[in-house]
C-alpha cells in the first residue's frame, strides 16, 4: 500500500534486529525501514551476509513484516574510504537477500579535501558507478538521502549526482529533518523536483535549527501537509518511513504507548 506507515527499527535500539521488528508488529506496524545499527548486528553474525540475510528476511516474513526500505551503512565515507566500496556490496547483497528494494545511502561530503559542489560530485559518482555496476539488472535501489552540510543537502545536488551516474538504480530518499534545517528548498519543491527518483522517506520534526530526529505534530516546525499533498501529486509509492531517535531516549514501554500515538496521528493526516 502506498505510504503506508513505517518506523525504522532502531526505534527499538537496545533490542536484537529480531526483537525490534517483532516489537513493532505487535504493536501495530506492518512495514519497517532496517537500521542501520541492526544491519550492522546482522553483518556481525557470519561472513556470509547472503546467507545470514536470508535467515532475517524469512523470520520478518514469518511474523508478517515487510521491510522495504533499509539504511545502509550511516557512517561510510564513500569517496575517502579505499574499503568502502568492498564494504558496500557486503551491504547491498545482505539487503537484497533480506528482501529490501530501497537502500538508503549518505553520500560522501569529502569532509573539505574537496571544496568545489562539481568536484564532491564528480568523485561521488564515480564512486557510484561502481555501486551500479555491481548492481547489474537486479532489483534493487540506492537512494541517496539529502544531507545537511554542503553539497549533499539539496534536491540539486542529488540530482547533479545522479545525472553524472546515469543509471536507474539510484533514487532518492528525501529526509525532512534535514531538508527542514539546510532550508535549501521548500518541502514541496523537493518533492517535485525529485518526482519519480523519490524511493524513499525519512519522515521526522525538528524546530529547524538541529536534526532533533522529533515525531510529527510534536515541537518542530515541518509542515507536514504540505509534504503529504505534495507525495500525492507525485504519485509516490514507497512507505511513509519515520525516523526519530528524538522519541527513543525513554523507557521501552513508553515507546510502545508513542507508538500508539504515531499510528493515531498517521491515521489523521492521511485523512485530512
Amino acid at each position: 500500500m502506498a505510504m503506508e506507515l513505517s518506523i525504522w527499527s532502531s526505534y527499538y535500539i537496545e533490542l536484537s534486529p529480531e526483537d525490534a521488528i517483532l516489537r513493532l508488529k505487535q504493536n501495530g506496524l506492518n512495514s519497517v525501514e532496517l537500521s542501520d545499527e541492526h544491519g550492522l548486528a546482522i553483518l556481525s553474525r557470519s561472513s556470509d551476509p547472503v546467507s545470514e540475510g536470508r535467515k532475517f528476511g524469512e523470520y520478518a516474513k514469518s511474523i508478517g513484516m515487510d521491510i522495504p526500505q533499509g539504511h545502509l551503512w550511516l557512517r561510510v565515507q564513500l569517496v575517502r574510504d579505499e574499503n568502502a566500496i568492498e564494504r558496500m556490496k557486503q551491504w547491498l547483497d545482505l539487503f537484497e537477500a533480506i528482501g529490501i528494494k530501497n537502500m538508503v545511502l549518505h553520500i560522501d561530503n569529502c569532509g573539505g579535501l574537496i571544496h568545489s559542489k562539481e568536484d564532491i560530485y564528480k568523485a561521488n559518482a564515480e564512486k557510484l558507478k561502481m555501486l551500479t555496476d555491481y548492481i547489474g539488472e537486479r532489483e534493487i535501489f540506492i537512494c541517496l538521502e539529502n544531507l545537511i552540510a554542503e553539497g549533499t543537502n539539496s534536491i540539486d545536488d542529488l540530482l547533479a549526482i545522479i545525472d553524472m551516474v546515469d543509471s536507474d538504480k539510484i533514487g532518492i530518499t528525501l529526509d525532512t529533518g534535514h531538508l527542514n534545517v539546510s532550508k535549501t528548498s521548500s518541502q514541496k519543491e523537493f518533492i517535485y523536483k525529485a518526482g519519480n527518483k523519490l524511493r524513499a522517506l525519512h519522515i521526522a520534526d525538528n524546530e529547524g535549527a538541529s536534526d532533533q530526529h522529533l515525531m510529527p505534530y510534536g515541537k518542530g516546525n515541518v509542515d507536514f501537509d504540505e509534504v503529504i499533498s505534495a507525495l500525492r501529486d507525485i504519485g509516490y509509492e514507497g512507505i511513509l518511513n519515520y525516523e526519530i531517535p528524538g522519541e527513543n531516549r525513554c523507557p521501552i514501554e513508553v515507546r510502545d504507548m508513542k507508538t500508539k500515538y504515531v499510528i493515531d496521528s498517521y491515521g489523521y493526516l492521511m485523512n485530512k
